[in-house]
C-alpha cells in the first residue's frame, strides 16, 4: 500500500526523533519550568500523530432505489406539509415473524441490510419478497405487514416526514409494528 503524505507531515514524522532526542538532552543543559516540559511534550507527541494529508478526490455513487411509486405500484402522490423531518430507524425481525398490519402516513424506503422481508397488501394481496442488498419503496396509507424468513431480517428504513407524524401507524385492533 502506498501512502501519500504531504510535506509537513513528513517534516513532522522526521522531527520526532530530533525531538525525543532533545527532550532527552535538555535537562541535562539547563533545568525547565513544568509548563515548558508540558509544551514541550506536546509538541512531541502532536508531531507524532501527523497523519496523512487527505486526498481530493471524487466519490462513487450507486443510486440503491429512485421512485416515484410503491414496491406495489402504487404512486406518490405529495409528500406532507410542514417541516421536512427524515427519520431513519434500524429494524430487526426474528426469524419466521410476520409484522402486524399497519400503514405508512409517509414516504419511506427500506434496504435489507440481513435477511429477507416478504411484503404483502392486505387489499390486493399481492406480496413482493427482498433479500439482503435489495431496496423498496413502501406504500403511504395502504395498510399491508411483512414477514421475515428463516433468518433474522434487518432493515434499515427512512421515512421523509414532517415533526409530531408517526412513521408508522397499526391497523385498528392490531399491536404496533415496533
Amino acid at each position: 500500500m502506498t501512502a501519500r503524505y504531504s510535506i509537513s507531515a513528513r517534516l513532522a514524522r522526521a522531527a520526532v526523533p530530533l525531538v525525543a532526542a532533545c527532550l532527552a538532552a535538555a535537562p541535562m543543559v539547563a533545568p525547565r519550568t513544568a509548563a515548558a516540559q508540558t509544551a514541550a511534550q506536546t509538541a512531541a507527541q502532536t508531531a507524532a500523530r501527523a497523519a496523512p494529508a487527505p486526498t481530493v478526490a471524487t466519490g462513487h455513487r450507486d443510486i440503491l432505489l429512485q421512485a416515484d411509486r410503491a414496491w406495489n405500484g402504487t404512486p406518490y402522490d405529495h409528500y406532507p406539509a410542514g417541516t421536512p423531518q427524515l427519520t431513519i430507524i434500524r429494524l430487526t425481525i426474528k426469524p419466521h415473524t410476520a409484522l402486524p398490519w399497519h400503514t405508512h402516513p409517509v414516504p419511506n424506503a427500506g434496504y435489507v441490510l440481513e435477511g429477507q422481508l416478504t411484503i404483502t397488501d392486505r387489499e390486493t394481496g399481492k406480496s413482493r419478497t427482498f433479500h439482503t442488498g435489495e431496496c423498496f419503496a413502501e406504500t403511504v396509507n395502504d395498510v399491508h405487514h411483512g414477514v421475515s424468513g428463516d433468518t433474522r431480517t434487518v432493515l434499515l428504513i427512512t421515512y421523509a416526514g414532517v415533526p409530531g407524524t408517526p412513521t408508522s401507524v397499526p391497523v385498528k385492533g392490531e399491536k404496533p409494528e415496533y
